[in-house]
């Protein structure tokens, strides 16, 4: 009987610890007017292609050397037929059409080159952790936080929406990570914390401290402990059949009623 107290004691207190650690959170965060300041200065500066990219490459006054729906190879170069290992990514098609000029100089006349970027590859954010249907989120167009998350299916009830984390590199290729507390947005108090976001930019959903308990005790004491302990037999984790929004109580197997934040 006393060994078992003692070892209810000690669950008790890893559960009490893990509920008052806070889960996930950028040490050194960049500030919120900072990233956003960048989101909104990314689509003035000029387009740099990326490998992925689909080009279109048209001579004006020689359309035999024509070069329609040329894929930017990984290694972020083209093949054309008079420059099969032509550098195209982190080049705009302006730099790109000044080089490919020189390059056929030799060959043609006073080349006109002009450069069509069709398909863009790196139009897209990655939203991860505690939402419906993690993974890529197509840009297409100005997107903030709420949005992604919104085309990602939603939020799980498991979710920490108090500390949600955008990591992106800067435009010098530096990387940057900032804390958002979306429980302002969603109640109207601090619209400013739904920052727009950046191509390749990474949203990551945490758990919820309850979230967090709730696993503890469904993998270490209903899986782990055989016949669990007393008063834990019964314990159902609601996280893992839910499927997104805000229900606050949640009916256990037994007679007890779980309550989320």
């Amino acid at each position: 009987m006393k060994t078992r107290t003692v070892l209810l004691a000690g669950l008790f207190a890893a559960i009490a610890l893990l509920a008052a650690c806070a889960p996930n959170s950028v040490i050194n965060p960049a500030s919120i007017s900072q990233m956003d300041q960048q989101s909104r200065a990314y689509p003035q500066k000029e387009y740099v292609i990326a490998a992925g990219d689909t080009l279109d490459i048209k001579f004006m006054n020689n359309p035999e050397f024509n070069e329609i729906g040329v894929p930017v190879r990984p290694d972020g170069r083209l093949s054309l037929q008079l420059a099969p290992e032509m550098k195209a990514a982190g080049l705009t098609p302006g730099q790109l059409r000044d080089q490919l000029t020189q390059k056929y100089a030799s060959e043609l006349k006073k080349p006109e080159i002009t450069i069509i970027v069709r398909g863009f590859s790196d139009q897209k954010i990655f939203v991860d952790g505690e939402v419906l249907l993690p993974g890529v989120v197509e840009l297409k167009g100005p997107t903030t936080v709420m949005r992604a998350i919104a085309q990602a299916r939603g939020l799980r009830e498991s979710a920490r929406i108090s500390n949600v984390i955008v990591i992106r590199k800067d435009f010098d290729g530096k990387p940057m990570a900032a804390n958002l507390n979306l429980s302002n947005v969603i109640n109207g108090t601090d619209l400013s914390q739904d920052i727009y976001l950046m191509p390749y930019d990474i949203v990551y959903v945490p758990k919820s401290n309850i979230a967090r308990v709730n696993k503890f005790v469904d993998e270490y004491i209903n899986r782990v402990v055989p016949g669990g302990f007393p008063g834990f037999q019964t314990f159902a984790n609601p996280y893992r059949y839910s499927l997104g929004g805000f229900t606050n109580v949640y009916p256990d197997t037994g007679a007890n009623i779980v309550v989320a934040p």
